[in-house]
Formats: structure tokens, C-alpha cells, sequence
């Protein structure tokens, strides 16, 4: 079951409603762009049968619980570890739970200053936003 919720969005987090922990990672993900869909297990009928399923899983038992891409990460250390290491972002582009994109800015540049031959060489930036 638990797998099959973790499979309905590209980010799925299970958290308590008053996790601060959650909060700061669910924030943390939709700063990105991500629209997670967010299990609060304190607020749901069956939350106590998701939270040991989830510990089947071989999740700890605090929570969050992040699911990207159909796959268990794992929870707050994992997350904030991936962002860190600049991998969070791939992992939610990887996913299609963001889009990345990127700028292309070109420049005309004399290519020999001293001489002003006239010949110019095109510069092309590439830049990740």
C-alpha cells in the first residue's frame, strides 16, 4: 500500500503535522518548484497502519519519509544530504517533478583587439537556472 501511495506523485512525503522537520523539508522541496503530496500520518485514519508499513520498508520510524520518483530516499538526512552534494535537483528533474532549464547568452567579440581586423568570434555562455 504504501509503495502504491509513494507511486501517485513524482514526491511523496509521509510526515506528522507537527513535525518541524516535515515542514522544513517539504519547504525545502517546493522551493524548487515541486508540488509534493504530503501524507500527514497523525491526521489519517489508517496512519498508523502506513507508518508500519513504512517501517517494514526498513524506514526509521520518525518521520519525514521521502519518496521521489517512485523510489524510497529516506528521510531527513538523506534529503538534506542530496541537497548538499548538489544532487537533489537532478533527482527531482530526473523524476519530472521540476523542469530544469537553462539560458543561452551569446556575445560578439573582436577577435584580435590590437589589430581591429574586423573578424569577430562568437562567445556562448550557458547558464543553469
Amino acid at each position: 500500500m504504501v509503495m502504491k501511495l509513494g507511486a501517485q506523485s513524482p514526491v511523496v512525503i509521509f510526515s506528522r503535522s507537527t513535525c518541524c522537520i516535515s515542514h522544513s523539508i517539504e519547504t525545502l522541496i517546493r522551493n524548487f518548484g515541486a508540488n509534493p503530496i504530503v501524507y500527514e500520518l497523525d491526521k489519517l485514519q489508517n496512519g498508523k497502519e502506513l507508518e508500519k508499513a513504512l517501517v517494514e520498508l526498513g524506514c526509521q520510524q520518525s518521520v519525514p519519509i521521502v519518496f521521489i520518483g517512485n523510489e524510497l530516499v529516506g528521510g531527513s538526512n538523506e534529503i538534506m544530504s542530496l541537497n548538499i552534494r548538489g544532487k537533489l535537483k537532478q533527482l527531482l528533474i530526473r523524476a519530472n517533478a521540476i523542469w530544469g532549464y537553462w539560458i543561452t547568452l551569446s556575445t560578439w567579440i573582436l577577435a584580435d583587439k590590437k589589430k581591429s581586423s574586423g573578424v569577430y568570434l562568437r562567445k556562448i555562455y550557458m547558464l543553469e537556472i
